[in-house]
């Protein structure tokens, strides 16, 4: 695969798949950037630490701060040895919106984060906590309301129109050919 198909390949999977945790999966939202695709992330325990991006999602999806990601603890090895930045865990998947409202709904969401997935519902967009799908002012108006307004001139089809006012017109478009006359 081209590096821009593995780009694309990426992008699709994070913008249009949900999700599924597994039991080592750890939800964690990002707190800041350390370079070299490093993150420091606070995790659903409370604990602050370092994640790497590995290399498949890298120049492909872009982390913001305070994003979730889903992380997967790494064993001991190269990467949990490094003393400057002890590095204790993978970002195994970048959660969207959609992701996130997801895993809410399953009731695998963690308590501590759970803040955060409500700021992210529709209702909490609109401002709104009724159960009211459509505002009043977004519907048409209603009958009672074209009695109120009697000084406003209409149209009826029923009323002959005035020739003058409303005279037909030839258009001319250079594109239809003419039909030939006789």
């Amino acid at each position: 695969m081209s590096a821009a198909t593995k780009k694309r390949y990426i992008t699709n999977k994070v913008e249009r798949e949900f999700y599924e945790l597994a039991e080592d999966d750890i939800i964690a939202q990002v707190r800041q950037s350390r370079g070299n695709n490093l993150h420091e992330v606070l995790d659903q325990n409370g604990d602050s630490y370092v994640v790497s991006m590995p290399t498949k999602f890298r120049k492909a999806v872009w982390l913001r701060r305070d994003q979730f990601v889903v992380v997967r603890p790494i064993a001991e090895g190269d990467k949990a040895n490094t003393k400057p930045n002890n590095v204790k865990g993978e970002i195994e998947y970048i959660l969207d919106q959609e992701n996130v409202l997801y895993i809410r709904e399953l009731g695998k969401w963690p308590a501590c984060f759970e803040e955060h997935a409500l700021k992210m519902t529709r209702e909490a967009k609109r401002g709104k906590t009724s159960d009211k799908l459509i505002d009043d002012d977004m519907l048409p108006p209603s009958e009672s309301e074209d009695d109120e307004s009697e000084g406003e001139e209409t149209y009826d089809e029923d009323e002959e129109v005035d020739d003058e006012e409303y005279e037909e017109f030839d258009t001319y478009n250079p594109n239809r050919m003419q039909a030939p006359s006789k």
